[in-house]
């Protein structure tokens, strides 16, 4: 059940030490208060979801259907228009600003962005193969997948066969990352672990979904 949605920015990792002073890897995300522009529900949208924006947008970069979409809701333009899906919105107006205050220390999220780019990638990179053998036989075929043929019938490749090819940039999400440290006055939220994506990026953090079932727990 999504209670509890936000969208930041990347800003990197680094390290932080916890009470019995061990090392903790954090990553570090600019969590801006986000600014309701339009507010989705099942009878209207069929779905319910906030469409938010954040940080501030210069009005003469905007084309006249986005401005307008702004003015007629009266919040200020912003850098970029997103959705949060959400299970009830009843309690959300247009104008009202969610903070990262909506999370607190300890509770477990999940982060959703677009990953890194690797580019044109071989099998052993991309999927994990292991290789063709380097004894006799193999000949300048070490990295290469193998057949992947289908004889005569079907005689063709199906759609999914795991080969070469572009690597990364795809929508990624992580389940059940630990918020260490949430800062309403310098807008940053620190998670244990890693998540997708380069400096930058936009990242979309809402309340684990799936949090009963870490550990054992209800």
């Amino acid at each position: 059940m999504t209670s509890k949605a936000i969208v930041g920015q990347k800003v990197g990792m680094t390290q932080i030490w916890d009470e019995d002073n061990r090392v903790v890897p954090v990553t570090v995300l600019r969590v801006p208060p986000c600014r309701i522009v339009q507010i989705k529900t099942t009878l209207s949208d069929g779905y319910n979801a906030l469409q938010v924006t954040f940080g501030v947008a210069t009005p003469q970069t905007l084309n006249q259907p986005r401005a307008g979409h702004f003015n007629k809701a009266g919040v200020e333009p912003g850098q970029k228009l997103l959705e949060l899906r959400l299970d009830e919105v009843d309690d959300y107006e247009i104008g009202q600003k969610i903070s990262v205050d909506i999370l607190g220390e300890g509770e477990l999220v999940d982060v959703t962005a677009v990953s890194k780019g690797k580019g044109f990638a071989g099998v052993m990179k991309r999927h994990g193969f292991k290789g063709q053998r380097a004894s006799h036989g193999a000949q300048k075929v070490h990295r290469k997948p193998g057949a992947i043929g289908q004889c005569a019938t079907p005689s063709r490749v199906f759609r999914g066969k795991k080969m070469p090819g572009r690597m990364g940039s795809q929508k990624t999400t992580i389940l059940n990352l630990q918020v260490v440290q949430s800062n309403g006055e310098e807008e940053t939220l620190l998670l244990k672990g890693s998540v997708p994506g380069p400096r930058g990026a936009t990242v979309l953090i809402r309340n684990a979904v799936k949090a009963a079932s870490v550990g054992g727990e209800s």
